[in-house]
């Protein structure tokens, strides 16, 4: 059972990589709560202006939130602060994690410094990634809990920079009581993901980036899926309506300084989604085996859904079926943005594959 979430009517919000895809959900469900007024801070690097929502409550900031121009529009004047802005993703930061270091740490230490004197914050969300504290095997994979300890070996620096966010939300909120909550996200997928959103990042990871809305595509075109390996590794996948109440419910009822997980809970194998998507959208491409990812050794992975569920009070409602029907129901609809999108890339595309 999720809990009320009547406390955000007329509440102040601020959130950063509020133009993406997780942020844009967020924003438009806030403000369906009744949040007085929405923040937005996104430098539009991996996100669209569009996906901003046109509401009168809304007030939209483009521009990075280590910026001082930025910061100064930031005042002690929220109730509730998600941070979403990140660097978008493994792939992308292994090709530059200079980069990857300047958008996804950096700026998380430098709002959190900002608001290290907030007097009417009430909670601070962190968005971390559970694919930073996964053990990494082939194994039969075991539900990731809150408290599993850390591996040096991390797979990409997207990962360090996200558990090292983790440490700096910690110290920010044992040394100046900043009330910090982190939210481990696994898999996300649902409306809104726009493959080639936002700006080049130097790989092919701009467009086909994340699996589930790659897979969507490529079968709504007919065509085989991509499979690395033998489809065996595992992973959690969470629908954005789920993900986005796991934000509020960490907002409201997450304890300061504490972590939980947003995770459906269910292990479902990469094959096992590229089969479901391609009997939803009636593909008859099948799939196409590639080589495995050479540097991906996360192998199999879900979370536990023990804790939040029973210190949050929530649970994720949207199983995979119909998670995955909404998606392809929405990549039909929006074609065209998202074709746009990948449109915009494809010189640099073309030019990134003559030089393999």
């Amino acid at each position: 059972m999720n809990r009320d979430f009547g406390a955000l009517s007329g509440a102040t919000v601020l959130i950063t990589g509020g133009a993406g895809f997780v942020g844009s959900n967020l924003a438009r469900m806030v403000l369906s709560l009744g949040a007085g007024k929405v923040h937005i801070v996104d430098n539009l690097l991996s996100a669209e202006k569009g996906n901003v929502p046109a509401d009168s409550r809304v007030k939209f900031t483009e521009g990075s939130i280590t910026d001082d121009s930025v910061l100064a529009c930031v005042a002690d004047e929220y109730d509730h602060i998600f941070h979403l802005a990140t660097f978008h993703g493994n792939q992308s930061s292994i090709s530059d994690p200079l980069k990857d270091h300047a958008n996804n740490l950096y700026p998380t230490l430098r709002l959190l410094e900002h608001v290290k004197g907030f007097k009417k914050l009430r909670k601070f969300v962190y968005s971390a990634a559970g694919c930073a504290v996964a053990e990494k095997t082939m194994d039969d994979a075991e539900a990731t809990v809150e408290e599993d300890p850390v591996s040096l070996a991390m797979d990409s620096p997207y990962s360090i920079s996200k558990i090292a966010g983790e440490f700096y939300a910690v110290y920010y909120h044992n040394r100046h009581k900043v009330p910090t909550v982190r939210a481990r996200f696994q898999n996300v997928y649902g409306p809104g993901e726009i493959l080639g959103a936002g700006q080049w990042r130097g790989t092919y990871a701009t467009v086909w980036r994340n699996v589930t809305p790659v897979f969507i595509y490529k079968a709504l075109k007919g065509v085989a899926l991509p499979v690395e390996g033998d489809g065996a590794a595992t992973r959690d996948f969470i629908f954005v309506e789920d993900i986005v109440r796991g934000l509020i419910s960490c907002a409201l009822y997450g304890e300061g300084g504490d972590v939980y997980n947003l995770a459906s809970g269910a292990e479902t194998s990469v094959r096992k989604l590229a089969e479901t998507i391609n009997r939803i959208a009636e593909n008859r491409g099948g799939i196409e085996k590639l080589p495995g990812r050479g540097w991906d050794k996360s192998g199999k992975r879900f979370g536990s859904v023990v804790k939040s569920r029973e210190k949050l009070g929530f649970t994720a409602d949207v199983g995979l079926e119909e998670g995955l029907r909404k998606t392809v129901e929405w990549t039909k609809a929006n074609m065209a943005v998202i074709e746009g999108c990948i449109a915009r890339h494809a010189e640099k595309m073309s030019a990134a594959a003559n030089r393999i």
